[in-house]
C-alpha cells in the first residue's frame, strides 16, 4: 500500500493547506505517470512512514537522514520557507528562553532544565548542541519532550528553561500559540540544511521534484503564505552529510 504524509510543520489550523497542496502534488504526479495515495498518512508513526518501502513523498529531518535513512531512500529537494539569514532551503534553531527570564546570554544557563523534542532532531538537538559545545557548554538537565510545541509550553511553564525550536515551528508558534509571547529568542544556531524531502527507493525523485515545485506555484496565496512556503530547492546529499551528529 503507498503512503504519504507532510507531518512534519502540521497543525489543525494548517490541514486544510496541506490537503491541498497534497491534491495539488497528486495532480501533478498523475500527469508524470506516478501514482500515490488520495489521503496524507499525517498521523502514522515518523519511522514508520520513512522506511516504508511504497512510500511516495515525505518529508524528513536532516539529523535522521543522516544517521539512518541516506542510503536507504531517494532525495527529491528541501522546501524553502525563506528562513530569515538563511540560504534558500536551510533553516537554523530559537533557542527561547522565558521573556522575563534575566539571564542574557546561553552561559548564564549552564546548570538549566533544557527541553528537546528527540535526541534524533537536528533542530532540537543537533543545532543547539554545536552551538554550544565549542564554548564548553550543554545540559546536564534535560528534559525529553517528544514535540518541538512541548518543549516550547514546557518552558513557559517553568518545568524546563530552554529549548531549541526550528525557525518554521517557531514562526508558527508565534502565530497560533497565545503563550509563545511569553517566550523570547535568547540566540539563534547556524543555518544547515532544511528538512528534506524523500521518497522510497528506486522512485523517480527529479519527476517527484517537478510535481511539487508546480504544486507549490499551483497553491493559492493564502494556503502558500500559511505553509510559509517560497518554493523547492536541490540540496546535495553531502550537505546533509557534512552535518555533525552530537557527541553526546
Amino acid at each position: 500500500m503507498m503512503i504519504a504524509s507532510l507531518m512534519m510543520y502540521q497543525r489543525p489550523q494548517l490541514v486544510g493547506a496541506h490537503n491541498r497542496y497534497w491534491a495539488l502534488i497528486r495532480q501533478n504526479l498523475r500527469q508524470a505517470g506516478i501514482d500515490s495515495p488520495e489521503q496524507l498518512s499525517q498521523e502514522a508513526e515518523e519511522f514508520f512512514v520513512w522506511q516504508h518501502p511504497e512510500l511516495v513523498l515525505s518529508q524528513t529531518c536532516g539529523m535522521p537522514y543522516r544517521t539512518w535513512l541516506h542510503d536507504k531512500v531517494e532525495l527529491v529537494g528541501t522546501p524553502d520557507f525563506g528562513i530569515s539569514d538563511c540560504p534558500p532551503g536551510y533553516y537554523r534553531s530559537a533557542l527561547v528562553v522565558r521573556a522575563q527570564d534575566s539571564r542574557q546570554s546561553a552561559g548564564d544557563f549552564r546548570d538549566a532544565v533544557f527541553a528537546y523534542n528527540q535526541s534524533f532532531s537536528q533542530s532540537g538537538y543537533a543545532a543547539p548542541y554545536w552551538h554550544l559545545r565549542p564554548r564548553g557548554l550543554w545540559f546536564e538537565n534535560r528534559l525529553h519532550t517528544e514535540q518541538h510545541l512541548n518543549s516550547a509550553m514546557a518552558v513557559a511553564g517553568g518545568r524546563a528553561d530552554i529549548a531549541a525550536l526550528d525557525a518554521v515551528t517557531w514562526r508558527l508558534m508565534l502565530e497560533y500559540e497565545p503563550f509563545a509571547t511569553s517566550l523570547r529568542v535568547l540566540e539563534w544556531t547556524a543555518p544547515t540544511p532544511g528538512l528534506p524531502l524523500i521518497t522510497a527507493r528506486g522512485n523517480d525523485a527529479s519527476a517527484i521534484f517537478a510535481a511539487v515545485k508546480r504544486a507549490i506555484a499551483q497553491l493559492g496565496e493564502a494556503d502558500r503564505t500559511a505553509l510559509g512556503l517560497k518554493g523547492i530547492v536541490k540540496i546535495d546529499a553531502a550537505e546533509y552529510l557534512a552535518v555533525n551528529n552530537p557527541d553526546t
